[in-house]
């Protein structure tokens, strides 16, 4: 907020998990990740959000940007299939 009462409000992207679940069709994600598998996504869908979140990431190319959201995915207990 600045001193005329005016403000800038940015709009990001959605959470990289709120995106990861939506292309994976599931409600959440696992409670034991490195243990129970919840669902699976494709390497496409996999790129498909990367591109999306690529505004919001600290990465330099897209495949920086897929590293990040693989690792979100596995941490979620999802698998990333080719």
């Amino acid at each position: 907020v600045y001193d005329d009462r005016t403000y800038t409000f940015i709009m990001k992207t959605a959470p990289a998990s709120e995106l990861i679940k939506k292309a994976a069709g599931i409600k959440k994600g696992s409670g034991k990740a490195l243990t129970e598998k919840v669902g699976s996504i494709t390497t496409e869908q996999l790129r498909e959000i990367a591109e999306k979140k690529m505004s919001d990431l600290s990465a330099n190319s897209i495949e920086a940007a897929m590293n990040t959201i693989k690792g979100t995915a596995r941490n979620m207990g999802i698998e990333i299939k080719d």
